[in-house]
Order: C-alpha cells, then sequence, then structure tokens
C-alpha cells in the first residue's frame, strides 16, 4: 500500500513538473525549442562583418557570433539547434525581425535609439566610422563639389552622409543604392565619384575584390558607428543569452581571436576604440 502510494505521488510530481519545464522559456527561446532550429538574418555584402564565402555560404565577424549564441541556445534548452540562414537587405532587416522572419540578426547594423524603438539590441559588439571607397587615384578628399556619392540607403551612412554635405556645404549628388554590391558596381563604371559606407566594410570589400588594387579608401571617418546584433523588442530572456555570449567573450578576451581572423588581414594593431569596448562591454556574471 504505501508502494503505491509512493508511485502515485511521484507520478503526480512529474505530470506536473512537465508543463512547467515546457512553460519554463517564452519568446524566441520557446519558439526556438519547438522548431529545433534558429534563423538568422544576414547580408550578403558587408565583409568582413557577414558576406557570401567562396562556397556560397554565409561568413564573418558577426556569422562567428550567431554561431556562438547558437551553441549557447542549445545548452539552455537542452536540445540541438539547427542554424537557418536568412538573407536581408539594409532596407528589410528590422521589419524581418518584427514579422518574426528571423531571430537574430548578424551583419554590420549600427544601434541606434530611433532603431531601439522597433527592435532591441545586444551588447556592442563592435565599433567603425563611415568613409568613402574612390577607385585609386582619383581622390576627392576636401572637395566634394560636382561629385556623385554613392550610399546604401536606409543606413546611418546615407543620414550621416547627408547632414556632413549639408555643414560643409558641398554640393555634391548622393545616388541612393540598393546594396553594397550595386554601389560597387557603379563606383567601378564610374557612374559615381565614391561610396560611402563603414569604412570596416569597405576595407573589407577591397579585401575580397577579384582586384583590389582598384579602389582606395579614406583613412579619415565623418561618424561614430556602434555595432550590434538585434533581436526581437521585448524578448529579455533571448537577449540574456546572446549577451552572456558577447560579454563572456570580452572578459576572456576570446574575441580578440575573432578579430584576428577577420580584421588582422588588413591591421594588425586593433584600434583604441575597439580596446574600449572591450573593456566596457565586459560585463560581469
Amino acid at each position: 500500500m504505501k508502494m503505491r502510494s509512493l508511485l502515485a505521488v511521484l507520478l503526480t510530481l512529474a505530470f506536473l513538473a512537465s508543463p512547467l519545464s515546457a512553460r519554463e522559456w517564452t519568446g524566441t527561446l520557446q519558439q526556438i525549442q519547438k522548431s529545433g532550429k534558429i534563423r538568422i538574418g544576414y547580408r550578403r555584402d558587408q565583409p568582413p562583418m557577414s558576406y557570401l564565402g567562396k562556397d556560397g555560404r554565409p561568413v564573418g565577424y558577426s556569422i562567428d557570433l550567431g554561431k556562438r549564441i547558437t551553441a549557447a541556445v542549445q545548452d539552455k534548452i537542452g536540445r540541438k539547434v539547427e542554424i537557418k540562414y536568412v538573407p536581408v537587405t539594409a532596407d528589410s532587416r528590422f521589419q524581418a525581425l518584427i514579422d518574426n522572419k528571423i531571430d537574430l540578426l548578424c551583419g554590420s547594423t549600427t544601434k541606434t535609439l530611433s532603431r531601439s524603438a522597433l527592435v532591441d539590441f545586444t551588447q556592442l559588439t563592435f565599433v567603425t566610422g563611415a568613409s568613402f571607397m574612390t577607385l585609386r587615384g582619383r581622390k576627392i578628399e576636401n572637395n566634394f563639389n560636382g561629385k556623385k556619392i554613392g550610399v546604401v540607403k536606409s543606413t546611418t551612412t546615407a543620414a550621416t552622409l547627408k547632414k556632413m554635405l549639408k555643414e560643409t556645404k558641398a554640393q555634391a549628388d548622393i545616388v541612393l543604392l540598393d546594396t553594397t554590391a550595386a554601389a560597387l558596381k557603379a563606383l567601378e563604371k564610374g557612374k559615381i565619384d565614391a561610396f560611402a559606407a563603414d569604412q570596416v566594410v569597405l576595407i573589407g570589400l577591397i579585401l575580397t575584390a577579384d582586384k583590389p588594387n582598384k579602389f582606395s579608401v579614406m583613412p579619415e571617418i565623418f561618424s561614430f558607428e556602434p555595432f550590434a546584433l538585434a533581436v526581437r523588442k521585448n524578448d529579455a530572456d533571448f537577449r540574456l543569452v546572446a549577451d552572456r555570449v558577447i560579454s563572456k567573450l570580452y572578459r576572456s578576451k576570446e574575441i580578440l581571436k575573432l578579430y584576428d581572423k577577420w580584421f588582422g588581414k588588413f591591421s594588425e594593431r586593433r584600434t583604441p576604440a575597439f580596446e574600449a569596448l572591450i573593456e566596457l562591454n565586459a560585463t560581469p556574471e
């Protein structure tokens, strides 16, 4: 009789425990737990942050961060998680999160307050600034008058470029383009005199170009661009998983390996801004 009573109690506890366990996760974590998949949004042409490698698969600094976050999600929910990569554009990336088409936005996304009204951001992942790319031999420093400057629409660089030209009273034409690839083609064909984008992306484009010696990037920057990954708004549990991964990378200095992997090709020395980023984002547990 006692054995039957004990068995009944154990069965009851097991029955009660299962629903609680299932309800432990909410939002994106719950969705990933049910589907076994995480959808990572990425830009196809933003080297070295995110782009298509020679084998046609997404690679880059932000992609590597996404993989580490996926591994942490697996440990958190206790099941294997498959990554599904979803290409997005500068124009569609935030709406893709809002419409639940992706779970994590990787790439070269600047964290701003206005964008924070639409989505939430992780800890900062990189810091750079906007600059100009030209065909080698064509200089535009301090002489923007009469020039056509290309920039990808729906980017912070587009807004900053417009402001900068207005403040300097330069008579230049801004040419809005859909993608970085389109801007690069326009530059090669002479349809624009320069291409404005985040300096790290411009350098990445040169490194991955068929003829890198054709291009030149100005050393000066005209904006401050703090990068972060983006998640759906008000999804604290999932964002915390991502923040823990990023903070641990900074605390352990493992982030330096990723930096050297993707940026060491064009700069042996890390910028003071990135060194400061490591210290400021090494949030303790």
